[in-house]
């Protein structure tokens, strides 16, 4: 069951301190992505973000990007990883505008 919000409505996405890392230091997303990440204060474990799914769409490309291009295999496995749970929680919400993958 996907959560309805409204087309352009921000939701709260958490990121661990490592997840955050590897946005910022080992992706190309530009500062319309990162300056509210880079900015995220640590709350119980995690740095919250809101994010509308359109964000978190083109987010996604550029972790999947990078992780399709890198040579460390360790950071390709976590960059997947973040892709997985970050993708899992966008479907989890229906603006509108997107199909859920299948």
């Amino acid at each position: 069951m996907r959560k309805k919000i409204k087309e352009g409505q921000k939701v709260a996405v958490g990121f661990k301190p490592r997840e955050r890392e590897l946005v910022l230091d080992h992706t190309f997303a530009g500062p319309e992505l990162t300056s509210a990440l880079r900015k995220a204060r640590l709350v119980d474990g995690r740095h919250i973000v809101r994010y509308t799914l359109a964000d978190l769409e083109e987010l996604l490309g550029f972790v999947a990007a990078e992780a399709n291009h890198s040579t460390d295999k360790k950071i390709q496995n976590e960059l997947d990883t973040l892709h997985a749970r970050l993708s899992l929680e966008m479907e989890s919400y229906d603006d509108g505008l997107r199909q859920p993958a299948f």
